[in-house]
């Protein structure tokens, strides 16, 4: 059997912990398991930042990223993109956002030729890609328009055992209920179900779809949301054959006998989805983007300018998306090969 392709991971803001963690990852990888992988960045920056925060990690510029298997174990494979401003850690400079979005281009375009296993994203400062003429909301959004995906991806952290999906994302509580659609549920749902089977493994997903209102609004006393948009979301979701329940009041769902009876949580807003994960996996969440015709996870943090350059940035959460990035890799092409 052919062996699989390396990772690839994006330097993502130079400034920020995404250099810190990468190559504090490295350093774990026979500790951590963590799985064969290159680096698109600067291999300067790198080894300045190395000495920096005194981590001894030795570094290997790829021609091709071929050549990371060969190298991972002795070197951090690095395929070179020479920045063209000088880095100071906590101190983003809009003259390397080029770089930054040009990192993410070339990761995107490995992994469609099959020469990346996976896309494994180092958090972004999005107020810097703006400044350099970026025109998308996020990483995600970025990662859709390069894949040409018709349809919106969706948004998944995993963490402690629990895969939760918020429907409605990075905007207020207020917009959020206002925005709440019964089809925005079942598009959710359709690409989560499909994406568990396809990179999880789950052969008959089961999802939990959490209500807006407190209690599933009490028949309506406390909102009829749940009645007017959130039902007929799951029994859309069920005649399509999809094993969903719902509406579930949100504050019974995630103790563990709970989260045994689903694969997946379908929340309703941003903090419904994330507070559960971060709760049970506060130090190694993983961000994942469903619905992708290739596999991109990355850390459930941001950039944290204030602690770059430190030492101090842990990468549990980096090894935890590198980790999740090769199996759901490997379960897509074992899905996808015929018996």
């Amino acid at each position: 059997m052919t062996a699989a392709p390396p990772l690839a991971v994006t330097m993502g803001e130079p400034a920020g912990i995404g250099g810190d963690i990468v190559l504090r990852a490295w350093a774990a990888r026979r500790e951590a398991g963590v799985p064969p992988f290159f680096v698109i960045d600067d291999p300067a920056r790198l080894a300045a930042l190395a000495g920096r925060i005194a981590i001894p990690v030795p570094l290997r510029a790829l021609a091709e990223p071929e050549e990371a298997a060969a190298v991972f174990d002795t070197a951090l494979p690095v395929l070179p993109l020479p920045l063209p401003a000088p880095v100071e850690p906590g101190r983003p400079d809009p003259a390397n956002g080029a770089a930054v979005i040009a990192a993410i281009d070339r990761a995107v375009a490995l992994a469609q030729a099959g020469r990346a296993a996976a896309v494994v994203t180092c958090p972004i400062h999005k107020a810097v890609l703006y400044a350099a003429g970026f025109r998308h909301p996020g990483h995600t959004e970025y990662l859709a328009h390069l894949a040409g995906s018709a349809e919106e991806p969706v948004m998944m952290l995993a963490g402690g055992g629990l895969r939760a999906v918020p429907v409605t994302v990075h905007v207020s509580l207020r917009r959020a209920v206002e925005t709440l659609t019964t089809d925005g549920i079942v598009h959710c749902g359709r690409v989560t179900a499909a994406a568990l089977t396809r990179d999880f493994g789950v052969a008959r997903p089961r999802l939990a779809v959490a209500a807006l209102n407190p209690h599933a609004g009490e028949g309506g006393a406390m909102g009829r949301e749940d009645l007017d948009i959130v039902a007929p979301a799951v029994a859309a979701l069920r005649a399509e054959g999809i094993d969903a329940a719902g509406p579930l009041p949100a504050d019974t769902m995630f103790h563990a006998a709970a989260r045994a009876r689903y694969d997946a949580a379908l929340c309703m807003y941003h903090d419904q989805a994330l507070i559960p994960v971060k709760t049970l996996a506060f130090d190694s969440g993983v961000n994942v983007t469903l619905g992708l015709p290739f596999v991109r996870t990355s850390p459930d943090h941001g950039t944290a300018l204030d602690i770059a350059g430190t030492g101090r940035a842990d990468p549990a959460s980096l090894i935890s998306a590198m980790v999740m990035a090769a199996e759901m890799a490997a379960t897509r092409v074992r899905v996808a090969t015929p018996r």
